[in-house]
């Protein structure tokens, strides 16, 4: 299975409509998902996934 970066903290979406979708500990932008191109490219998963904090007050 494949992570999901919707999830982690070093996901960001860009202003740049070429490139909508980024990974801060990767340090670039794509139009897929990074994880799809960490994954293409190195043939592992990836390495840097790091969940997001939860919210307070949300379940």
């Amino acid at each position: 299975m494949s992570v999901n970066c919707f999830q982690c903290r070093h996901f960001y979406v860009t202003w740049d409509t070429r490139h909508p979708r980024g990974c801060r500990a990767y340090q670039f932008k794509t139009k897929e998902l990074p994880s799809i191109v960490v994954k293409r490219s190195s043939g592992m998963e990836c390495m840097n996934f790091q969940p997001k904090p939860r919210e307070a007050g949300k379940s």
